[in-house]
C-alpha cells in the first residue's frame, strides 16, 4: 500500500499488480451491474412471488428510503471508525481514508464489483430469510437506493451542479471533506444529518460558488504534502 500523496489521476494503493487493478472500478461499471440488479428482483416479486404491484411499489420505496439511513450511519459509524491498532489503520484506510486521502479519483469512488457483488447477495438472502417473498421488491429498492448514493457522489466529485439543492449537496459534501470530517455524513441528500444534529458549524459560503460549487481542485492541491498521510485516518 502505497503511502505517498501523488497528484496523479489514480495513484497506486497497492504494491501488488493484481490487487492494485481490482481497487479500481469505472462508475459505469455500477450502472451496467446494479441496473439489471434491480430489475430482476422487482421481475421476481412481481411475476413469480405474485406480489401485487402495489405492495411492490411500496416495498421499493420504503427501501429505497432505508438505504438513505442506512447510508449516513455506514459513512458515520463505519467508514469514519477509528482504531488506535496499526491493523484497524489499514483497514480504515483501505475502507474509506483513501478516498479522503485522494478525493479526485474517479476510479475509487465507487465500490469495486469484488466488494460489491457478495454484499448484493448478502443483502439478497437476508431480506429474503426475514420477509419472504417481500424480500424481492425490498432488495431492489435498497440497491437502487445504493446505485442512487453511487452515482450522486461519483457526480458530487466530478459534476457540475446546476441546481440549487445540487450545489448545496456538492458543498456540503465538500465541507465534510476539507473542513470537518466529523459532521456532515450523508452525502445524497440533507435531511440525516439535520436530524441527528451532525450539520457542523455554519460557514460563510463567500468564494468559491458558482455552477459546480467549491473549487475542488484547488483545496486537493492544498492537501498534497507532508501531512497528506495524515488524511489517510479521517
Amino acid at each position: 500500500m502505497s503511502n505517498r500523496g501523488e497528484a496523479t489521476e489514480s495513484p497506486r494503493m497497492f504494491e501488488s499488480d493484481f490487487l492494485d487493478f481490482f481497487s479500481r472500478c469505472h462508475p459505469a461499471v455500477v450502472v451496467v451491474l446494479y441496473v439489471p440488479g434491480v430489475l430482476a428482483p422487482l421481475f421476481e416479486s412481481l411475476r413469480r412471488a405474485s406480489v401485487s404491484t402495489v405492495a411492490t411499489s411500496y416495498f421499493f420505496v420504503f427501501a429505497f428510503w432505508f438505504w438513505t439511513l442506512a447510508e449516513y450511519w455506514l459513512h458515520r459509524l463505519v467508514f469514519h471508525w477509528q482504531s488506535p491498532s496499526a491493523w484497524g489503520k489499514r483497514l480504515h484506510f483501505l475502507i474509506h481514508g483513501v478516498h479522503h486521502r485522494w478525493p479526485l479519483d474517479r476510479y475509487r469512488l465507487v465500490m469495486p464489483p469484488g466488494a460489491s457483488i457478495p454484499l448484493y447477495f448478502a443483502f439478497l438472502g437476508l431480506f429474503l430469510a426475514l420477509f419472504g417473498r417481500f424480500g424481492w421488491s425490498l432488495h431492489a429498492g435498497f440497491v437502487a437506493g445504493y446505485l442512487f448514493y453511487d452515482l450522486t457522489h461519483f457526480w458530487l466529485h466530478h459534476g457540475a451542479p446546476r441546481s440549487s439543492y445540487g450545489r448545496r449537496l456538492r458543498r456540503n459534501h465538500m465541507l465534510h471533506h476539507f473542513k470537518d470530517s466529523s459532521a456532515r455524513f450523508a452525502v445524497s441528500n440533507l435531511i440525516w444529518d439535520r436530524i441527528f444534529g451532525t450539520t457542523g458549524t455554519t460557514v460563510s459560503s463567500g468564494g468559491g460558488r458558482g455552477p459546480a460549487g467549491p473549487p475542488l481542485r484547488a483545496e486537493c492541491s492544498r492537501s498534497r504534502g507532508p501531512e497528506a498521510s495524515s488524511r489517510a485516518s479521517h
